[in-house]
């Protein structure tokens, strides 16, 4: 490892060298790059990620100063691979001048791309509102590129964003935004129960069993066939149980449907939070009395 990073040195020294020396027509900033990529593969093999993470970004710098942005776009982007080793923040960061730099030179469909890597990398670490923000310029790049089941995939993350930070009545749109625009597509029409299975989930966490009601009749406009479904029936007895305050029924109801069909995590979350609310609402009432 020590030699690699010996190597790295020599060569990043060389390429400020010819950096601080003159060059004729600009060909200095090309072979400096050249010199510095050689440098970050060896900082690569010495697991030196913040010095490799260092020489990427001044790669961009050379390729920026030469006029090529494609080039500076890419070594922003080998840049936060290096900083997601150690540092998400600075990965992201990384990311975004790569996405500003692919959005001025048209190439939308890279820019969706590392919109949606940005989205992840604050997902991972808990920072939900960026997510949703970064999530959502990817999924609008996707729709603008012509590629739907991309951009459903992030208005669906997005949505279950909304949901975890208790935005309910925005996740429900979305839900059901995603689920009219899947029915008629032969490729997602098949997803649109479980999508709006999760609508409905989302619908249950706001206690609001009128609501839920009005909704399954929506659902089934949205798809005539929703009300043949597990997924449908599972809605139907947690709204029954919410509207009767019995705990009992809403336990049964949820693990007669996973003892089927396994519940994600996100969805037994929610679930739990709205069996909560009902707890709450029936130890209220036994308070009154």
């Amino acid at each position: 490892m020590g030699d690699h990073e010996g190597r790295g040195d020599d060569f990043e020294k060389k390429a400020d060298q010819k950096l601080s020396g003159w060059g004729l027509f600009g060909n200095k900033y090309e072979d400096a790059a050249d010199l510095l990529d050689r440098a970050g593969n060896f900082f690569k093999l010495a697991k030196n990620w913040s010095r490799a993470a260092s020489v990427y970004k001044k790669i961009a710098d050379c390729h920026l100063q030469g006029g090529s942005k494609h080039e500076a776009a890419s070594a922003y982007v080998e840049a936060a691979n290096c900083y997601k080793k150690f540092s998400p923040q600075d990965a992201a960061q990384a990311l975004n001048n790569a996405v500003n730099l692919f959005l001025e030179i048209g190439r939308l469909n890279m820019a969706a791309r590392y919109s949606k890597d940005i989205g992840e990398i604050y997902q991972q670490e808990q920072d939900l509102e960026n997510a949703a923000i970064y999530l959502n310029r990817a999924a609008d790049l996707f729709d603008s590129e012509g590629q739907s089941s991309q951009a459903n995939s992030m208005t669906q993350k997005i949505a279950e964003i909304y949901a975890q930070l208790e935005k309910y009545q925005k996740a429900t749109e979305l839900f059901e935004e995603i689920a009219r625009k899947s029915i008629n597509n032969n490729l997602l029409k098949y997803s649109v129960r479980g999508i709006l299975l999760n609508a409905g989930i989302c619908q249950l966490c706001r206690s609001d069993p009128v609501a839920i009601n009005n909704s399954l009749e929506r659902y089934q406009d949205i798809d005539p066939t929703f009300s043949g479904t597990r997924e449908y029936k599972l809605l139907v007895d947690l709204a029954a149980s919410m509207d009767e305050g019995d705990i009992g029924r809403f336990t049964d109801a949820v693990k007669e449907f996973d003892s089927m069909t396994r519940l994600d995590p996100w969805k037994t979350a929610l679930l739990l939070k709205a069996k909560n609310e009902l707890k709450k609402k029936e130890d209220d009432e036994d308070d009154l009395t």
